[in-house]
C-alpha cells in the first residue's frame, strides 16, 4: 500500500495552475541530481549505448520540454537558473562538462531538438539568461546537426527543430535544407493521417509523439513562411486524430504497444500538439483536454516513482527487463512533451473548455496502415489491438514481443522474454511459441505475408527454413480466435498464449496496491481463482480474467507461472496456454479460443461460458461466434494437408 503519497498523485489536474504545479512536482526532485556545472542530470548508474556524460546531458536536455512551454506561458521554475549555467557550460569547449561536438548517428543530435524548442519559444528569455556570447556558443554547438548523418527516421526532424529555432531566434537559417529534409519525410507518409518510423518501419508511437508532433510544431511556428506544410501536416494530424483516439481507453489509459514505453505520458503528446497548432477537427476541445488529462491522471496512480519522485525506466512500475538500449535514467523525462500545453495564454480555450469523456467510438475500428484492428470492450475501459506482424523488423530489444504479438492490451499489457529456455523465462502471452523439444522457443519475428481485411488479421510467418505457419485471427472482446496452419519440416513442440493475467496488487487489471481492492484497506485482497477443464483453463484475479479453451486439434490448457517482470503492466503474471505437439512433415491445424475480460468491480464469471466455436465438416473448418446475426461461420477454411 502506498502509505506515503508522492504530491504528484494527489494532484487534480483539472486548470491551468493545477498542470504548473504538476511540472513543479516532477522536476523538484531533480535538482539535488544536476552536476556541480549544472549541464548534466544524473540520475541512476544504468548505461546505455551511449557514454554516462552524453546520458546526463541527455536527461538535462529531457526536462527543457516542459521547462521551456512553461516559461514561454509566463510560468517560472526554480530551475531556470540551473538551465541558464547549464547550457553555458554545457555548450563552452573550454568548460569540464562541455557536451562535445556530435558526430554521425549521434544521440546528442536527439537532444539538440528540444533546444531548438527553446530557440522557437522563448528566444528572448534564452538570450537574456545567456547574453551574446553564450547564444553564439549555443548556436555553434547546434551547428554541426546540419552536415552529420542522421538515421534515416523521425531522427530527420530534429535538424528541422533546430533550423526552425535557428528562424525564429534570428540566427543564420538553412531554408533550403529544411525544406530538403521535409521533402524526405514524405517518404514515410502511408496515408490516412500514418507514417512508418522510416522506410518499411514500424508504425507505433512515433507516429504522434515525434513525427507529428514535430509536424504541429512546424505548422504552428513556421505558417507565415510555408503556410502549405503548415496546413498539410493540421490536415494530416487532424486524420490521425481520428485513428488514434481509438488507442485510448475510457480510463485514460493508452495501447501499450512498440518501443520506448518508458516515456510514458508521452503517449498524449500528440494531443497536447494538436491543441498548440490550434486543431479543432476532428474532435473539440473538451475531447481532447479529457483525453490528456486523464491519461495523465492515469500515470500518476502507477508506481512509477523512486521514493523520492524519480521518474523510472520501465513500464507501469520500474523495469529494466523491457528497457531498450538507448534508455537511460533520464531518458523517461520525454513524458515532458506533454506539457506544450502550458505555452498556451490564459485566455486559451483549451483552460476553460468543460473536460469531456471519449466519444462514441466503434467497438471495431480497423487500421490498415498500421496492420491492426482496435477492439474496445464495452463493459470495462478495454481496448485489445489485433496485430498481423510486420514484413520487416529491427536489432531494438524484444523486438519480436514489441511489435509481432498477436493482440495488445490496455488491461493486460504484453510480456517480453527474459530468456529463451522455457516458457516461464519467455513469458510468451499472446504468441505461439514453438521448440525443437530442447526448450528453446521461436516465435513470430517478422513476417513473409500479412493482410487486415474486413477485419480479420492475417499472417504468414517460417520460424525456420522449413516450417512454415499461416495464421488467421478473428478480433472480439472478450472472446477471439486464432487458427494456425502449422506446415513442420521438424518436430516442434508448440505453445499457444493467452493475455498475461497480474496476480500481483500492481497493475492487475488497473488495480492499485492502495484501492479498494488490495489488503491494507480494511478490505479483503483479491485471490486467484482458477478453472482448469483439460482443453481448457481460465484465472482471475482483482478485475481481470484471461483463458483459453483448446477447440480443434490435440493438446493440453495450463496456467505457466511466468517469471517477475516480465510483463510491462504488472510485475507478476500466470499465463493460460496450450501446449501442443507438431510432428515432423505433416500439416497440423490448430484453434483456439482466447479469452481477456475486465471488469469495474471485482472479477466475475463475465463471458467465460459464451466461448465460439469451430467445426470440422467436409474438409473445411468453420467458426461460429456466440451472439453472431447469422448462422453462417464467421470464417470458413479449407483444412488443407499439402506440405509447402
Amino acid at each position: 500500500m502506498n502509505r506515503f503519497p508522492l504530491p504528484i498523485q494527489n494532484n487534480p489536474l483539472q486548470t491551468r495552475d493545477d498542470l504548473r504545479r504538476a511540472f513543479l512536482q516532477l522536476t523538484a526532485p531533480l535538482q539535488p541530481y544536476y552536476s556541480s556545472g549544472s549541464a548534466r542530470l544524473m540520475l541512476g548508474s544504468t548505461g546505455t549505448s551511449y557514454s554516462g556524460e552524453v546520458a546526463g546531458m541527455e536527461g538535462f536536455s529531457r526536462v527543457l520540454w516542459g521547462l521551456v512551454p512553461l516559461i514561454a506561458g509566463g510560468g517560472d521554475s526554480p530551475l531556470w537558473d540551473t538551465y541558464m549555467t547549464g547550457i553555458a557550460n554545457g555548450t563552452n569547449p573550454a568548460h569540464e562538462e562541455y557536451w562535445g561536438a556530435a558526430g554521425d548517428y549521434d544521440q546528442r543530435s536527439v537532444e539538440m531538438a528540444a533546444f531548438g524548442l527553446a530557440l522557437s519559444l522563448i528566444p528572448e528569455k534564452l538570450a537574456g539568461g545567456l547574453g551574446q556570447e553564450g547564444m553564439e556558443r549555443l548556436a555553434a554547438w547546434l551547428a554541426p546537426i546540419n552536415d552529420h548523418k542522421l538515421w534515416d527516421c523521425n531522427w530527420l526532424l530534429f535538424r528541422v527543430l533546430v533550423q526552425m529555432g535557428f528562424r525564429k531566434a534570428g540566427l543564420p537559417y538553412d531554408q533550403e535544407l529544411t525544406a530538403s529534409t521535409l521533402d524526405e519525410m514524405e517518404r514515410f507518409y502511408l496515408g490516412e493521417g500514418w507514417y512508418s518510423d522510416g522506410i518499411g518501419g514500424h508504425s507505433d508511437y512515433y507516429v504522434p509523439f515525434a513525427i507529428h508532433y514535430y509536424g504541429l510544431l512546424y505548422a504552428a511556428l513556421m505558417e507565415d513562411t510555408d503556410p502549405d506544410r503548415a496546413r498539410l501536416y493540421r490536415e494530416r494530424a487532424s486524420l490521425f486524430a481520428g485513428q488514434f483516439i481509438h488507442w485510448f481507453a475510457d480510463d485514460g489509459a493508452a495501447l501499450p504497444y512498440g518501443r520506448s514505453l518508458a516515456y510514458r505520458f508521452s503517449q498524449a503528446a500528440f494531443w497536447s500538439a494538436l491543441v498548440f497548432a490550434g486543431v479543432e477537427e476532428p474532435f473539440s476541445m473538451g475531447v481532447m483536454k479529457g483525453i490528456i488529462l486523464r491519461h495523465m491522471r492515469w500515470w500518476f496512480a502507477q508506481p512509477v516513482f523512486t521514493p523520492d519522485g524519480i521518474l523510472t525506466i520501465g513500464y507501469a512500475y520500474p523495469n529494466l527487463v523491457m528497457a531498450e538500449n538507448y534508455n537511460s535514467p533520464g531518458s523517461p523525462y520525454w513524458a515532458m512533451k506533454t506539457f506544450l500545453l502550458l505555452a498556451l495564454p490564459e485566455e486559451h480555450p483549451f483552460w476553460t473548455a468543460e473536460e469531456l469523456p471519449l466519444p462514441k467510438l466503434k467497438r471495431q475500428f480497423v487500421q490498415e496502415p498500421a496492420h491492426i484492428v482496435l477492439y474496445r470492450q464495452a463493459e470495462a475501459p478495454h481496448v485489445v489491438a489485433f496485430n498481423s506482424g510486420h514484413p520487416s523488423s529491427n536489432e531494438h530489444t524484444h523486438t519480436s514481443a514489441k511489435y509481432e504479438k498477436f493482440a495488445y492490451s490496455t488491461c493486460f499489457g504484453f510480456s517480453v522474454p527474459r530468456a529463451e529456455w522455457g516458457l516461464s523465462q519467455g513469458a510468451y502471452d499472446s504468441m505461439l511459441a514453438l521448440s525443437e523439444g530442447d526448450n528453446l522457443y521461436r516465435v513470430k519475428r517478422r513476417c513473409e505475408e500479412i493482410s487486415v481485411r474486413d477485419g480479420l488479421v492475417f499472417a504468414r510467418w517460417k520460424p525456420w527454413a522449413d516450417v512454415e505457419v499461416c495464421t488467421w485471427i478473428i478480433p472480439g472482446v472478450p472472446w477471439h480466435v486464432r487458427i494456425h496452419r502449422v506446415a513442420a519440416g521438424r518436430a516442434l513442440d508448440g505453445a499457444e498464449g493467452g493475455f498475461a493475467l497480474g496476480i500481483e496488487g500492481a497493475g492487475s487489471g488497473g488495480v492499485r496496491p492502495d484501492s479498494p481492492q488490495v489488503a491494507g484497506n480494511g478490505l479483503p485482497a483479491p485471490v486467484l481463482q482458477v478453472q482448469q477443464q483439460g482443453h481448457a483453463v481460465r484465472a482471475a484475479y482483482g478485475r481481470a480474467a484471461s483463458g483459453v479453451k483448446l477447440l480443434y486439434g490435440e493438446g493440453q490448457a495450463e496456467l505457466v507461472n511466468a517469471q517477475a517482470n516480465t510483463n510491462v503492466i504488472v510485475n507478476r503474471t500466470v499465463i493460460p496456454t496450450v501446449r501442443v505437439r507438431f510432428p515432423a512433415g505433416a500439416v497440423t491445424w490448430l484453434a483456439t479460443a482466447v479469452y481477456g475480460e475486465a471488469f469495474n468491480g471485482a472479477a466475475s464469471a463475465g463471458q467465460w461460458d459464451l466461448a465460439p466455436q469451430v467445426q470440422a465438416v467436409n474438409g473445411e473448418l468453420l467458426v461460429h461466434l456466440p451472439g453472431a446475426d447469422s448462422p453462417e461461420p464467421a470464417l470458413r477454411l479449407k483444412l488443407d494437408s499439402r506440405l509447402i
